[in-house]
């Protein structure tokens, strides 16, 4: 019984040094690869770009104001970018005016009748993530003047 214990560890220490083996080998061969550090550069790069568009900044709202000129920008940024073919990014800013506006059922049916209705859909599914994205950027906002 002791006999196949022991054969069965020495096996499994075996596969075990086999895989930490081909770990470092190709970690190794990974790291020296010439591309290695312009590629890694690059998804960095792309990953701060990304972090730099979700970042949403928002104005105060107890600024009337200042609301209603983001309001203004995130609807013209979402028609231009619409226009210019950028769906996602028009969808985006679109549903950003409609988070942030007083009556949004009027907006979304202007909406409605003026967006084709494939975006149309689309903006309505983004409107979830987009309200509790803006709510809690207002709640953090809350929080750091108490």
């Amino acid at each position: 019984m002791t006999m196949i214990s022991k054969a069965a560890v020495g096996i499994a220490v075996g596969i075990a040094g086999i895989f930490f083996g081909y770990c470092f080998y190709f970690d190794r061969k990974r790291r020296s690869d010439p591309d290695f550090k312009k590629k890694l550069r690059e998804r960095r790069k792309i990953k701060k770009k990304q972090a730099e568009k979700n970042n949403l900044k928002l104005p105060d709202m107890k600024d009337h104001e200042g609301v209603q000129r983001f309001f203004l920008q995130e609807v013209q940024l979402g028609e231009e970018k619409l226009t210019n073919g950028d769906v996602d990014g028009g969808i985006a800013h679109l549903a950003n005016a409609v988070a942030i506006c007083g009556q949004p059922s009027q907006l979304l049916q202007v909406l409605q009748k003026t967006l084709p209705p494939q975006v149309f859909y689309l903006l309505l599914q983004r409107l979830p993530a987009i309200g509790q994205k803006i709510a809690s950027q207002t709640g953090m906002a809350e929080e750091d003047v108490e």
